[in-house]
């Protein structure tokens, strides 16, 4: 009853290298997981719910992370602790809150800048590219969002822990994907014509003649009536009211994202 700890060595399968020892503190939330045999460095993983906290620290060392485990409730809980194991990275699960949320943020930098040089990793429910973003510019090493697999999210600890940045290409990629189609929409001709060209296109479907046109896109007139031949050989039309016509056939309304000029 008067033991400062309470200790539990779990056997995890016959390949191990060695036990899992589980060690917490009475009145307190600190625990710590590590496998015997390994280096004299760990990992800290701060997250105030203590089920997930638990389970990701176990699941951690039977993937084979290859590093001690501390875990702890909070940052300040962290700041206490005694242990005297070298720390090689942290992971601060911020769970269903949001990195652009100012409190959120602020506990980020200030943990980036007391932990320096330890990486930081933030592990966090969503996967929004601004979220990420926000994280790495406060300092973090990585972001890992709960939708990649277990382990991705080893190995996504293991390339800071070796100095690299981890960011989930899923989110990158879905990004790249929302401005592609963002352009699309601001130029719905684009597969068409260039960027000039549809710009005369737009002052040809207004009726506007080549002289008005050369002026508000400051271009020769010459220039203008070679975009039109351009545009007339694309469209396969002979003139410029059939042009008109195509295009309205082609790309009704587009003409509401031109010039209003």
């Amino acid at each position: 009853m008067g033991s400062k700890f309470m200790v539990q060595t779990v056997q995890l399968d016959s390949k191990s290298p060695g036990a899992l020892e589980f060690v917490s503190r009475k009145g307190g939330n600190g625990i710590h997981l590590h496998r015997h045999g390994l280096t004299e460095s760990c990992l800290a993983l701060l997250d105030e719910r203590v089920l997930d906290r638990q389970c990701l620290a176990q699941c951690l060392t039977a993937y084979g992370i290859g590093k001690e485990i501390l875990s702890f409730g909070s940052i300040e809980e962290w700041r206490h602790q005694e242990n005297a194991l070298s720390i090689s990275a942290i992971l601060l699960n911020v769970g269903s809150r949001k990195v652009t949320d100012a409190r959120t943020g602020s506990e980020i930098a200030d943990l980036v800048n007391e932990a320096h040089p330890v990486p930081v990793v933030i592990l966090a429910d969503t996967d929004d590219l601004e979220q990420i973003l926000k994280a790495l510019n406060y300092g973090a090493k990585a972001y890992i969002p709960s939708s990649i697999r277990f382990e991705v999210c080893v190995e996504a600890v293991n390339l800071v822990l070796a100095g690299g940045t981890f960011v989930p290409a899923s989110s990158v990629l879905a990004q790249h994907k929302a401005i592609d189609t963002t352009v699309e929409m601001t130029r719905p001709m684009a597969s068409v014509f260039t960027e000039r060209q549809e710009e005369v296109v737009q002052a040809l479907r207004r009726g506007k003649a080549n002289k008005i046109i050369a002026h508000e896109l400051n271009l020769r007139e010459s220039t203008v009536k070679v975009h039109i031949r351009n545009i007339m050989k694309k469209l396969k039309a002979t003139n410029r009211t059939e042009v008109v016509y195509k295009l309205n056939e082609m790309f009704p309304g587009a003409h509401l994202l031109g010039r209003s000029s």
